[in-house]
C-alpha cells in the first residue's frame, strides 16, 4: 500500500511520518522531493526560489517526482510506502500557478508516475490563525515566504488536486494533538487493509 502525508508548510507532516515509522518499523519511508540522489538537487534548487519562471518550477519538480516514482516507489509497491508529499502536491502547486490548464498538469504528472498515484492520502490541514502562528516560530524557506494566504490557497489547492487525480482524500485537523491526528491516521490505514 503507498499512502502519504499532505499538508502545507508547517502542518506538521515530518511529525506524523515520525510517528509513523515507529509504528511501522519495516515501511518505506520517502518524500517528495528530495528523495534521490538529483531530488535533493532539484529541492534545493526549488527552496533557493531562484527560478524566474513558474513553468521552470513545475518542471523541476515532475523531474524528481519521475526519479522518485522509479527509484523507490515502483521496486517497492509490494510493500506499506508512507511518503511526505506526493504527486498530490505537484499538481497543488500548479494548479495555484494558473500557467498551465488542469488537462496539461494531470497528464503531465501522469506522465512523470507512469499513472502510479499513491491509494490514500491525509491531509493535515491548518486554519488561519494556527498557520500564522506556526509561520511566526520559524525560520522561513523560500515558499514559506510568499505568506500565508498563499499557503492557505495551496491548501485548498491540495484537496482539488486530490479529487482530479481520483484519489482518496482523507482531512484531518491539524490543530489536534499530534498523538490525536497520528490515531486518526492508523485508524483509516486500518480500514484501507480490511
Amino acid at each position: 500500500m503507498y499512502f502519504t502525508i499532505e499538508g502545507i508548510d508547517t502542518a506538521g507532516k515530518s511529525t506524523q511520518i515520525a510517528a509513523l515509522s515507529s509504528h511501522f518499523p519495516d515501511a518505506i519511508i520517502t518524500k517528495e522531493p528530495g528523495a534521490t540522489a538529483i531530488g535533493k538537487e532539484i529541492r534545493e534548487m526549488v527552496l533557493s526560489a531562484k527560478t524566474q519562471s513558474k513553468k521552470a518550477e513545475f518542471l523541476l519538480f515532475l523531474a524528481d517526482r519521475a526519479e522518485h516514482i522509479k527509484e523507490v516507489i515502483e521496486p517497492n509497491l509490494d510493500k506499506l510506502i508512507i511518503s511526505d508529499r506526493s504527486v498530490v502536491s505537484g499538481v497543488a502547486y500548479a494548479l495555484i500557478q494558473g500557467d498551465i490548464s488542469e488537462t496539461e498538469i494531470v497528464h503531465l504528472n501522469k506522465f512523470a508516475t507512469n499513472g502510479i498515484y499513491p491509494q490514500k492520502v491525509f491531509l493535515l490541514k491548518l486554519t488561519q490563525k494556527e498557520l500564522a502562528f506556526r509561520l511566526s516560530q520559524k525560520e522561513l524557506d523560500g515558499i514559506e515566504l510568499r505568506g500565508s494566504e498563499y499557503l492557505l490557497k495551496i491548501q485548498e489547492a491540495l484537496i482539488k488536486a486530490a479529487h482530479l487525480l481520483d484519489i482518496e482524500l482523507v482531512e484531518i485537523d491539524a490543530t489536534q494533538t499530534r498523538e490525536a491526528i497520528t490515531q486518526q491516521i492508523l485508524n483509516n490505514m486500518k480500514d484501507r487493509n480490511d
